[in-house]
This record gives C-alpha cells, structure tokens and sequence, in this order.
C-alpha cells in the first residue's frame, strides 16, 4: 500500500491540526496503521495506532488531545491534535503495517507516507 499524507503546518500552541493519509490499494482494511513523529535531533517515536478493528492506541504525551481514526471506505487514516503544544513540534509520518494490530514499533511498519512538518510556535 502507498501512502500519502497531507495536513500540517505552522499553529499557535493551543490550536488544532488534522492530518489526512490516503492509501492507494484494495486491501486498506487489512491494514493496521499508526501515525509517528520525529523532532529535530530525537529518534521517531510512536504517536497512536488503530487496529484493522478500529481500536486504538495513543502514546501518553498526547493521550486526550490527538485522537486517530480510520474510514476504510475512504481508505484515509487521520490524526485530529488539538491543544497543540510546541514539544508537539516534529515531522509526523503516517504508516501501515499488514496484520490487524497496531504497534508502537516503527521497524513493524512497512509503508510510509512522507513526512509532514508540525510547528507550534508559543
């Protein structure tokens, strides 16, 4: 599957972003597929998962204010982040795994999106 992701931008903390990522293929809902970040100078790490059934995961640092979702229909994944704060500041990529579970593990992932740049400025 190929992904493609669009969303991002410049924010004041305190505001919102939505990131989309489409998936080209037949077989989206096969799919488990997790959002990750990377700042500047830090490695990547897990934003949240959602499984083939829709259950999902959140890491600690954005549980409550980023929430993902899936409309297979649409083979799109998304990332709603609110009360964006400038540690949420990092290039946010989009990824798919084959399999049903989400995992926090980017080496699990094997079909990026490209990164896409978040900045919350204070």
């Amino acid at each position: 599957v190929q992904l493609q992701a669009s969303g991002g931008g410049l924010v004041q903390a305190g505001g919102s972003l939505r990131f989309s990522c489409a998936a080209s293929g037949r077989t989206f809902s096969s799919y488990a597929l997790g959002w990750f970040r990377q700042a500047p100078g830090q490695e990547r790490e897990v934003v949240a998962g959602i499984s083939t059934r829709s259950y999902t995961y959140h890491a600690e640092a954005v549980k409550g204010r980023f929430t993902i979702s899936r409309d297979n229909a649409k083979n799109t994944v998304y990332l709603q982040m609110n009360s964006l704060k400038p540690e949420d500041t990092a290039v946010y990529y989009c990824a798919a795994k084959l399999g049903p579970y989400a995992t926090t593990r980017s080496f699990d992932y094997n079909s990026w999106g490209q990164g896409t740049l978040v900045t919350v400025s204070s």
